[in-house]
């Protein structure tokens, strides 16, 4: 069943909104009308535009330097960095941010999939476009909550180039393009073929990667009246497992002792006795509580030595600290398997004078396989009748009290278990995108019209393995009686029989999708001469309907699979719009630009959202602009229709810090957060402005510098992790801090989507190139610089600010919110060959969740972690064209092996943090091979 969108009535605010953008547009017009009248009067004509256009604007320019800051990439700019999908160039972009998606986080959910956040503000508020129109959203929500653009679904050699427009475009394009939009351009036309393969490998010998893509066209539009062309682009990377990289320090294991953090507080590794052994405990042999004692103990089962990899251990060091193994370095990927082919055509019929029929279509099928540590038999999980406690109570997960293997016979003892019998938790998303798209544009008179319709949708199967059922789990350890037989534990594991591991292990399964059907109708013309140029309108309606659906995971409406909480989601969406746009150089020295839109959905609720921008040109070789824009994005299925989902983050409780200041009760600690759907939620609005300067003193040299704002407000986003602990509004486990009662540790914490908090993010952007004809070759450099001044975040009346910060973690991978990211490239070109090299900087971030926040983990001497170092690589390409038809080419990423900073806070990778992911998995050597032919 579907359910549309419900948002409550704008009311006056909104009428009034819209009252000031029709103003602001009309005195544009009125504006621009009186200068045209001043110096066109006598021609009956205006010129007409040369057909130009840049993301953000649908009318053509005679140049490209907008109002609005717009980075242009060139395939140029791609090839030279190594990097062989449109995702892992983009996401070393320096405007990416927290809640960027990366493939390597296999087990978030949104596994497989791959997007980009924009000033940190999320993958759902950045657009993503191709060819200046929308894409299907990758069937799983990032975070369970966001719908986000897959990246990876895009051949690479098909691309022309990438426009990133970095302020808010809602005025254009609707919804979602709060923090800015990614424009994909790929070939309009192309005659001959290209003839790629790649090979790549780490210098570890593993994550091999193997790619092939074949390009080919014919039909020239001008002189043969049509045009065809299709490009497709197969690959295959195999998976690198942690495993593999012992020889890089933290980044081959979870045990972080040798670099002075305590079993306790790392986090990934398994085992240990927490809190004066009463919780923790999940080793390889088990362990119970001795119930029998005034505060219940942990107890380890026999057969550690044998079963750990982690030497060294005693009877009475286990007894103390327990059975410690390692079992993201046994089992977790370090990134994904992945095996895909993307498929991508274009047609174009020419017809009358500049008439253009054209078609475009697009398929793509992925499949990611990814790894993780095996489950444990405890712990807390959500589903829609609340949570679940397998921990204590009476849910827990029991040894009966003549299990075999119970060490306190007569008990019914609460067990803390991972099931390495079972095996690895293995994730397999399979994912199949299309698209579709017929259209027409031409002229008409003194009119410019392209008007299309477009489908697109996605089909997406998750199945996992290695998940462990709970109610057969409590029946096969803890009911003698149990049909499926008894599930005999650690030492004696191998007793078991497969029926009874399918028995508590079923394969699981779970199906997403989402479509998009869209029509759109643009017109263009010039109405006048100014004094600058032709004054330029652009007019367009559009009707859009989208759908996100996502069944649960088999059992998880039950709340029946260990530690695997419920997510789905079903709704659709119908968006009426129309927008109008003016750009106005007034005088040579002067552009104005405008534009407003009106979104109206089904529901009947609507929203304008005007844009203002203004261009100052004093001399040919500066030139000074400014844009303002308001932004939106609506409400998405997952936030608003129908079901919910359980997450795992992180989280400090000051209650247990309060009765026992140790670092193991006052550091973050996992935790399950149980999130519901709010029907009654509004929008997300913004407020964008931006200004900067453009200098070009010789046309070798350019900067740009643009200073930048962003304003949020109304933000959906999950009710505050810290304030519904300090509410109470949370479950705990009964392993108390002497006896205090309210102090047992978090197992869940209860949270709804609200429109409670507000973001300003503020900062500077810099981009610098420069050529120099040095002899017989060239030398290119270019420079991007992205300097955060604020991210600050107000939520129930408190405002913090996570710049340099490991925060915001209650996003994506807790990848932290740095300062400063640098891109600095240099090109040498000599006949043919050509050599490049790319500096990628990250500054360091303080292991705080907030400035002036409390530290986020702790060394074993008590004092805080307190900050994560900043990095630096170095990547290295060449290529050599051998003849005019044949080239060679080579790449090494992260060139001096530099290895990524400990990171022991972060959950999206194991003690690095994602952003510094080439430093986990060392130097990448790729060597390839292009053949051109007519």
């Amino acid at each position: 069943m579907k359910h549309p969108v419900q948002r409550p009535t704008l009311g006056r605010r909104n009428n009034l909104a819209h009252s000031v953008s029709v103003a602001l547009t009309s005195g544009l017009l009125l504006l621009s009308g009186a200068l045209a009248s001043s110096t066109a009067l006598a021609q009956d004509q205006a010129t007409n535009l040369d057909r130009i256009t840049v993301t953000g604007s649908n009318i053509p320019r005679t140049n490209t330097e907008t109002p609005s800051p717009v980075q242009v990439v060139t395939r140029q700019e791609i090839d030279r960095t190594g990097k062989t999908t449109v995702a892992e160039y983009l996401q070393t972009l320096t405007a990416d941010g927290a809640g960027s998606i990366p493939k390597t986080f296999g087990n978030g959910f949104a596994g497989g999939g791959a997007g980009i956040s924009l000033r940190g503000l999320g993958a759902g508020s950045t657009l993503v476009l191709l060819n200046g129109r929308r894409m299907a959203t990758y069937g799983l929500a990032d975070d369970g909550q966001k719908v986000f653009t897959d990246l990876s679904t895009i051949p690479l050699d098909a691309v022309e180039r990438v426009e990133v427009l970095k302020d808010g475009a809602s005025a254009i394009y609707g919804s979602d393009a709060i923090a800015g939009v990614v424009n994909i351009i790929l070939r309009s036309d192309f005659e001959g073929g290209i003839l790629r393969g790649s090979y790549g490998m780490s210098e570890d010998g593993d994550g091999d990667a193997k790619k092939a893509t074949l390009t080919i066209g014919t039909g020239n539009l001008i002189e043969d009246g049509w045009n065809a062309f299709m490009s497709l682009d197969v690959g295959r990377t195999d998976a690198i497992k942690i495993s593999d990289r012992t020889n890089r320090k933290w980044i081959g294991t979870g045990d972080l002792r040798r670099w002075g953090i305590s079993a306790q507080d790392s986090q990934f590794l398994g085992g240990a006795f927490l809190n004066g052994g009463t919780s923790g405990g999940a080793g390889p042999n088990g362990s119970v509580f001795d119930d029998s004692l005034d505060t219940a103990t942990l107890v380890p089962l026999p057969g550690c030595q044998g079963l750990t990899t982690i030497p060294g251990q005693t009877d009475a060091s286990i007894a103390e600290d327990g059975c410690l193994w390692n079992p993201a370095q046994l089992y977790r990927d370090l990134s994904p398997k992945e095996e895909y082919v993307n498929v991508f055509g274009r047609a174009s019929f020419a017809f009358g004078e500049g008439g253009e029929i054209y078609t475009e279509i697009g398929y793509s099928k992925k499949e990611t396989t990814f790894s993780n540590t095996p489950s444990g038999v405890s712990g807390s999980w959500g589903y829609p009748l609340g949570p679940q406690n397998a921990s204590s109570g009476d849910g827990a997960v029991v040894l009966s009290p003549t299990h075999p293997d119970n060490a306190i016979p007569g008990q019914a003892s609460r067990l803390r278990y991972s099931a390495w019998d079972v095996g690895p938790r293995v994730t397999n998303n399979t994912n199949e995108f299309n698209r579709f798209l017929v259209g027409v544009k031409g002229n008409w008179g003194e009119w410019s019209y392209d008007t299309a319709y477009l489908h697109s949708g996605t089909d997406l199967t998750n199945v996992r393995t290695g998940f462990l059922r709970y109610s057969a789990v409590q029946c096969a350890l803890g009911d003698p009686a149990c049909a499926g037989g008894t599930w005999r534990i650690g030492d004696d594991a191998g007793l078991n029989s497969q029926a009874l591991y399918d028995y508590i292990s079923p394969t699981i399964s779970a199906r997403a999708k989402s479509s998009l059907d869209m029509f759109d109708f643009t017109v263009s013309r010039s109405l006048a001469d100014l004094q600058g140029g032709p004054l330029g309108l652009a007019m367009g309606t559009e009707w859009r309907k989208t759908s996100n659906s996502l069944t649960p995971q088999t059992y998880t409406d039950e709340g029946d699979i260990i530690g695997l909480g419920y997510s789905a989601y079903d709704g659709t969406q119908n968006v009426y719009a129309g927008y109008v746009e003016l750009s106005a150089p007034v005088l040579e020295q002067l552009e104005l630009t405008g534009a407003v839109r009106y979104d109206k959905y089904e529901s009947g609720d609507g929203k304008a959202t005007p844009k203002l921008g203004v261009k100052w040109t004093p001399v040919d070789w500066i030139a000074l602009r400014a844009t303002y824009a308001e932004g939106f994005r609506a409400p998405n299925p997952a936030e608003n229709g129908d079901g919910g989902l359980a997450a795992f983050s992180t989280a400090r409780d000051p209650v247990r810090c309060a009765a026992d200041p140790t670092t193991t009760n006052c550091g973050a600690r996992p935790v399950a957060i149980i999130t519901s759907p709010n029907p009654g939620l509004s929008p997300e609005e913004s407020k964008s402005y931006s200004v900067g300067i453009v200098l070009q003193p010789t046309s070798s040299t350019s900067l740009t510098v643009d200073a930048w704002q962003i304003k949020r407000t109304d933000e959906i986003a999950q009710g505050s992790t810290a304030q519904a602990i300090a509410d109470g509004d949370v479950l705990r486990d009964i392993d108390l801090i002497n006896g205090i009662p309210g102090t047992g540790s978090i197992l869940a914490v209860n949270t709804a989507y609200v429109n409670a908090n507000s973001s300003r993010v503020r900062g500077i952007d810099t981009d610098i190139r420069q050529t120099f004809d040095i002899g017989p070759g060239q030398l290119e450099m270019d420079l991007q610089w992205s300097h955060v001044l604020k991210f600050e975040r107000t939520e129930g009346g408190e405002t913090v600010d996570y710049v340099g910060t490991h925060g915001n973690c209650d996003v994506t991978n807790c990848i932290g919110t740095p300062e400063d990211r640098v891109n600095f490239g240099t090109t040498w070109k000599q006949g043919p060959w050509s050599v490049s090299g790319v500096v990628n900087y990250i500054s360091s971030l303080e292991n705080k969740d907030h400035r002036g926040g409390d530290y986020l983990a702790f060394y074993a001497d008590g004092t805080p972690v307190e900050k994560i170092s900043s990095f630096t690589t170095f990547d290295l390409s060449g290529r050599w064209n051998i003849t005019d038809a044949f080239e060679l080419n080579a790449s090494v990423q992260n060139a001096f092996d530099r290895t990524a900073p400990l990171d022991p806070t972060t959950y999206g990778g194991v003690n690095y943090n994602p952003l510094h992911f080439s430093g986990a998995i060392g130097r990448y050597f790729t060597v390839g091979a292009k053949y051109t032919f007519n």
